[in-house]
């Protein structure tokens, strides 16, 4: 599954073309780096996502085979929530 549809079906954004616009920006990161919205997702892979006010970073724990009626928090695990105070964008920081 692509990755725009993957957080579009797991409601980590509300529209496909948010999710396309956010990996455009460098807001999505897979597995540690930058990722195209039409990247395939598999099981394990770690997705960041960078909003205006706070990064989410997830685990995939199911990649559903098309979209549907599943039950969004079964398809990943959160493994941090961070609040971002204002100006700061943590995605562009290099690493220490």
């Amino acid at each position: 599954m692509r990755l725009d549809l993957f957080l579009k079906t797991a409601r980590l954004v509300k529209r496909r073309v948010v999710a396309q616009s956010l990996c455009e920006a460098g807001r999505v990161l897979v597995n540690g780096r930058e990722a195209r919205s039409s990247r395939e997702i598999r099981t394990g892979d770690r997705i960041a996502v960078h909003y205006a006010a706070r990064t989410v970073d997830i685990e995939v724990l199911i990649v559903p085979e098309r979209p549907g009626r599943m039950n969004s928090p079964d398809l990943y695990r959160v493994l941090s929530e961070t609040r971002v105070s204002g100006g700061e964008e943590p995605w562009k920081r290099s690493p220490s």
